[in-house]
């Protein structure tokens, strides 16, 4: 069981190039491969710049659609959670890497105006208009929950304002946090409600034919997710 540092494009990102190499992997998002020179898995999109994508080094390691849909397809898919890069690099690891603590820091999908990444200005993905972000915080609370089910804590090393619910932590309390303690049957009347939904899309483009999908049963579904967190 292992230690994941999964780092973000925020500003904030920078502060972790000085950090100690105290986390077994470290799994950068698209562009946070450049805050540190030691990650170990580079995730990005099917759309991501060709010009922007690093040349591993050996024991380095992309990862791609290919690697990524299926994963978070084993975790119901993108509908129930959550198209955003960081919801899917975080199912990745929980399904490759097995953590026992996945630590997030600078994916807080918190855009105030001015610099939106460490390098300047992106595009704030999780802000488009899109069936499965309307609420980041259910998700965040639906990732903690499936990872405790496998028993891993899912964290937040930001310290700023944050779209995630996860616990707050530092550098030197995250080895000892705990997978999140939720009630059984709450959990389980969503699970169930997913299952009757059978909101899929093996290809993960769901987007393809959004008149499969009801917004007002995807936010109902949100509710029985957040009510979930103690």
């Amino acid at each position: 069981m292992t230690t994941v540092l999964m780092l973000g494009s925020a500003p904030m990102a920078v502060e972790a190039a000085s950090w100690p190499r105290g986390f077994d992997k470290v799994l950068a998002i698209n562009n946070a491969w450049r805050v540190r020179s030691d990650w170990d898995y580079a995730i990005y999109p099917w759309d991501f710049d060709a010009a922007r994508v690093p040349v591993p080094a050996p024991g380095q390691t992309l990862v791609t659609e290919a690697d990524f849909v299926p994963a978070q397809n084993r975790y119901g898919g993108f509908v129930y959670a959550g198209a955003t890069m960081a919801y899917t690099a975080a199912y990745w690891a929980l399904d490759a890497l097995k953590p026992r603590v996945l630590a997030a820091f600078g994916c807080d999908m918190h855009y105030p105006p001015g610099q939106t990444h460490f390098y300047g200005q992106g595009t704030p993905d999780p802000l488009r208009p899109d069936i499965t972000l309307r609420s980041l915080e259910a998700k965040s609370v639906r990732l903690m929950v499936l990872a405790a089910q496998q028993g891993c804590a899912v964290v937040n090393l930001s310290s700023g304002p944050s779209r995630l619910l996860c616990p707050r932590v530092t550098l030197t309390d995250m080895p000892t946090a705990r997978p999140l303690t939720f009630d059984p049957a709450r959990v389980a009347a969503a699970q169930s409600r997913e299952a009757e939904l059978a909101y899929f899309a093996p290809s993960g483009r769901y987007w393809e034919d959004l008149s499969a999908y009801d917004t007002a049963e995807i936010d109902a579904l949100d509710a029985l997710w957040l009510a979930c967190l103690p």
